[in-house]
């Protein structure tokens, strides 16, 4: 009589659930993906569909596609609301899911810091939809500009980004090289040259984990571009007119994209589970402490070392060598070989601030301009995971490079579309 196999369910299809169930194609395991989008996105590159750069199908890998030559993994489309230990079941829209070992890989959302104003006005870039509706806003936003009122006028000239972290400062760059460009080409008797592209950070510094020489040349190339800087600035409401400033200042903008910070995506169960900064307190093999068979990876996951003794920063290069030290310790059990610990090698950081702009920090160097830009479209065209997407990436970006233009700037609104209303 053959033993059943056992399963894994896996909880997220981002950096850390994609890698670990590519991992595991072909083992012993039977392998679950649970996700409730059908398609992995490649979020470094969010900010280039905002802006209108690339289309979301260039940045997006249906799952299905990707796991047709592995027998052993499994889809399934369906929302997962809550997690029961003791019955070792996820239970999800769809129904029950009974699993062996179970990897909460989830990622993180948007973190507001509890202002229920900000979350209901301000738009959040965590997703590919989310990304499309910044797009479709700041279009819409130059289209009613055309006919709008003089007051009305000051508040679409005003595109604030509340954050200055690698997401802030890319997104930034890209508008004001929107501003500088293409709208000039596309609106050719309308004056824009009064539209502001606010940057809000509440520290002394953009780019504030990263080195001094990064954090001094990003503010430089930021500012070259004409980027307005509120540096030490922290916002404290916004009701979708007006954004106001702890300093007691108000800026008024239809179009506020809040990128100041994220918190884990924590599911429902577990209440046995320890938690510190609303993340999964994880040992050095990613089991989540007091809970047996589970595991969380990534941006959800908490992992205290002697290296890293306040968990390791929450970014891609962390989820994508977690799942693969898990996956291995996985394949290990198999061999009944002892499971190897996760030490996080620390590869450096990047960020791109315009066309040949930006910075890198590697672990024994600091640099910045077109030498960094090249290595940041390198790496990133190298992780996108198909040979087409690969090749439509780099078409467009070269596109973009020639022409200081590109052919993307579509909207796509329903009939319930309220935001950004004039």
């Amino acid at each position: 009589m053959a033993i059943p196999k056992k399963t894994i369910v896996i909880i997220g299809g981002g950096f850390a659930g994609l890698h670990m169930a590519r991992l595991l194609g072909g083992s012993p395991y039977r392998v679950l993906l649970i996700d409730r989008e059908n398609h992995h996105m490649f979020q470094p590159l969010f900010y280039q569909v905002a802006t209108a750069r690339l289309e979301p199908s260039n940045i997006s890998f249906p799952f299905r596609k990707l796991f047709q030559k592995s027998s052993n993994i499994e889809f399934r489309l369906t929302e997962v609301i809550e997690i029961d230990a003791e019955r070792k079941t996820v239970w999800a829209s769809s129904g029950p899911i009974p699993y062996d070992y179970l990897v909460v890989a989830t990622g993180c959302k948007t973190n507001y810091f509890g202002n229920e104003q900000l979350s209901q006005f301000a738009f959040s870039m965590k997703s590919t939809q989310e990304a499309i509706e910044i797009r479709n806003a700041i279009l819409l936003s130059f289209e009613r500009f055309i006919t709008a009122t003089e007051l009305k006028k000051r508040a679409i000239l005003n595109i604030v980004i509340v954050g200055a972290g690698p997401t802030g400062v890319e997104l930034t760059g890209a508008f004001a090289e929107m501003k500088k460009n293409i709208l000039p080409k596309d609106y050719p008797h309308t004056d824009f040259s009064s539209l502001r592209i606010i940057v809000i950070e509440g520290s002394a510094n953009t780019l504030n984990s990263m080195s001094g020489h990064a954090k001094v040349a990003s503010q430089k190339y930021l500012r070259d571009l004409g980027v307005q800087l509120f540096l030490n600035s922290v916002v404290t409401s916004y009701d979708g007119a007006v954004l106001k400033l702890k300093d007691g200042s108000e800026i008024p903008t239809r179009n506020v994209i809040w990128a100041a910070g994220v918190c884990g995506n924590i599911i429902p169960g577990l209440h046995q589970a320890s938690f510190k900064h609303n993340r999964y307190e994880v040992d050095r093999f990613n089991r989540i402490v007091n809970c047996g068979d589970i595991f969380a990876l990534g941006d959800v996951a908490y992992m205290i070392t002697p290296k890293y003794p306040g968990a390791h920063p929450q970014v891609a290069n962390v989820a994508i060598n977690q799942a693969k030290n898990l996956g291995h310790n996985f394949l290990k059990e198999i061999k009944q070989t002892p499971w190897v610990e996760y030490e996080y090698k620390n590869l450096g950081s990047m960020a791109t601030i315009g066309k040949r702009r930006a910075v890198a920090d590697l672990p024994f160097l600091q640099f910045d301009g077109r030498l960094a830009w090249l290595a940041w479209m390198f790496l990133h065209l190298m992780l996108i995971l198909s040979v087409r997407n690969k090749l439509n990436v780099f078409i467009n970006w070269s596109w973009h490079y020639f022409t200081r233009d590109s052919s993307l700037r579509l909207i796509f609104t329903t009939k319930k579309t309220i935001r950004n209303k004039v």
